[in-house]
């Protein structure tokens, strides 16, 4: 199996090439096949040199640059058209989301249970930052107003780590740029009626200091897009 991984990047620098190394040296590709797509979003730092720098020596690296920042969401559409695998898994270009917990999602689909997995940071059972308190209930509010429409069950509708078998993402068109990708994305694919799992992620939140981008104008358009794309 051939694993695709998607990982938005804008602004970066002090974390790229640490997550890089932590994607790449995963002892899961002994066994399947990685290709790592880093997409920049016009960043005004280094990042698109490190990420340059890094694709030069390991040739399972893809690298694509924005000219004009368009947000996540465009970034993670524009790595989505250069995926060659079986598997797309979608990983941020921090620490919050720990690639060694790839196993564990890819394991529903490889069972042939899923062929969508999210990664929660809200079920039980691993590790988690104490972090802020509004910005988990902002989370779990956007994931209850998700629910509530789509007459779905998810405890993490805004996680990062998406995983999706590639034909499922070939078969929805994206349109949103920036934060409002997750309720897009998940409202689309719940609709194809494809069978979906949960697993526990551990969870290392950034502060806003550290580099956090999400913030309530964000929250207010995943909200307009639960309507939008899921009534």
């Amino acid at each position: 199996m051939k694993v695709s991984v998607v990982m938005p990047c804008y602004n970066e620098e002090n974390f790229l090439e640490a997550i890089v190394l932590k994607v790449t040296s995963q002892p899961l590709w002994e066994k399947m096949e990685l290709e790592l797509i880093i997409v920049d979003d016009r960043s005004k730092d280094k990042s698109p040199e490190v990420m340059d720098r890094l694709a030069k020596a390991d040739p399972r690296i893809k690298t694509a640059r924005h000219e004009v920042n368009q947000g996540k969401g465009a970034a993670v559409r524009t790595g989505f058209g250069m995926v060659t695998g079986d598997v797309v898994i979608v990983q941020d270009a921090d620490l919050e989301y720990d690639p060694c917990e790839y196993p564990q999602l890819l394991e529903p689909i490889l069972q042939n249970k899923a062929d969508v997995v999210y990664g929660s940071r809200y079920m039980m059972g691993h590790e988690h930052r104490v972090m802020y308190f509004w910005h988990t209930v902002a989370n779990q509010i956007l994931t209850l107003i998700f629910n509530m429409m789509s007459n779905m069950k998810f405890t993490d509708m805004e996680t990062c780590f998406k995983v999706f078998k590639t034909d499922i993402i070939r078969q929805i068109s994206l349109v949103e740029n920036r934060f409002g990708f997750d309720p897009e994305i998940t409202a689309k694919v719940c609709k194809l009626k494809v069978p979906m799992y949960e697993v526990s992620i551990s969870y290392h939140g950034r502060t806003y200091e550290e580099g956090k981008k999400i913030g309530l104008k964000d929250a207010f358009r995943a909200v307009y897009c639960m309507v939008k794309y899921n009534l």
